[in-house]
């Protein structure tokens, strides 16, 4: 299935061809704008010559970090997000011989699955609900109970990059994301 999140068609297809691509971008979703976050894996990739996890883990971290940072750069924090790129590569190559898709294909459950993704760097709770749904709506990875442990991300609806499949979504999930900031801000200010 083809991934549909960055409205940029060469950075979808790194997002489509390469799972770590992927998690890269999900763990790049963090304040900053989503579609941005997931063309970070085609910057990298276009820059290092490739997205192998043990060519990132192995990288120069000075040298990394300065690659992460050239404009267009990964991330509005490329050097702290540069050396968790580098730490999660590092942890994808020792668990999981440099197979992200083992981080899922293993999952014996949904609850062993949602556990998995939070022990990445970079991935509190919410992000790792939202990465699992991520995985069972656009890669059909639904190991039993993968609802549950994801809550709210399950449902129909745009709630979150797991629902973004196109621009008109993508703004469906931004205009959900500032009715929720804007509910918490009323309810803040009573």
């Amino acid at each position: 299935m083809a991934i549909h999140i960055t409205g940029d068609d060469a950075a979808d297809q790194v997002l489509t061809e390469d799972p770590f691509a992927l998690l890269v971008g999900m763990m790049l979703d963090q304040q900053y704008p989503m579609e941005h976050a997931f063309r970070g894996p085609s910057k990298v990739k276009d820059r290092l010559g490739t997205l192998d996890p043990a060519a990132i883990a192995a990288a120069d971290p000075e040298e990394f970090k300065e690659l992460c940072s050239t404009t267009p750069a990964i991330h509005r924090f490329p050097g702290s997000m540069a050396g968790r790129l580098q730490e999660l590569a590092a942890l994808v190559e020792e668990t999981y011989d440099g197979d992200v898709t083992r981080l899922w294909g293993e999952a014996t459950s949904g609850s062993d699955l949602l556990k998995r993704v939070q022990q990445l760097p970079g991935f509190g709770k919410q992000k790792a609900q939202i990465f699992v749904a991520l995985l069972a709506k656009q890669l059909g990875v639904r190991p039993e109970g993968w609802e549950q442990v994801v809550g709210d991300y399950a449902l129909e609806g745009h709630r979150s990059v797991a629902d973004v499949v196109d621009d008109a979504s993508l703004q469906k999930v931004r205009d959900f994301k500032k009715q929720k900031k804007a509910a918490v801000k009323a309810s803040s200010a009573r």
